[in-house]
């Protein structure tokens, strides 16, 4: 992803995450924290899809539409703030290819996990690869606010 594709983030953003918006500015400070981990999905079109990543603490979720300020030193996995793919870029192995994606920036970081938060029913297709639903009870707060569904996961590297 570079810097001018945070539009087409925000549009693709906006169009799947109807009940969970987030903040342009949100996207933006990702992408400076952690430009690597941040992916964008092109097809013959233009952009159909984006992963945003970074490192993170393990059991800790940050809070949606929030600012990081900062990374945390030392990190202890590496996580999926945010994936979204518009219909015209689904059915082409791209969770597995973005699976494989993350794994290989996680050890590249040393970050032994990766985490995410599984929304819209979404975990059966994140347990394919190698995620796991934790239940921590001090998250129930936080996951509160990305909608009924959400479970936080976590994956070996």
């Amino acid at each position: 992803m570079a810097e001018s594709d945070l539009q087409k983030v925000n549009e693709i953003a906006t169009e799947i995450h109807t009940s969970l918006p987030e903040r342009p500015e949100v996207f933006a400070e990702k992408f400076r924290l952690f430009p690597k981990g941040c992916l964008i999905l092109d097809s013959d079109g233009g952009a159909v899809g984006y992963a945003i990543s970074h490192p993170w603490l393990l059991n800790s979720v940050p809070p949606l539409d929030a600012f990081l300020n900062a990374l945390p030193e030392p990190a202890h996995c590496l996580y999926l703030h945010d994936a979204a793919i518009r219909p015209s870029g689904r059915g082409q192995s791209a969770a597995k290819h973005l699976a494989a994606q993350l794994r290989t920036i996680a050890t590249q970081e040393n970050l032994e996990n990766l985490a995410l938060i599984s929304v819209y029913g979404t975990d059966s297709l994140w347990s394919r690869f190698g995620f796991s639903t934790v239940h921590e009870p001090s998250l129930a707060a936080k996951l509160a606010s990305y909608g009924p569904t959400a479970k936080y996961m976590v994956a070996p590297v």
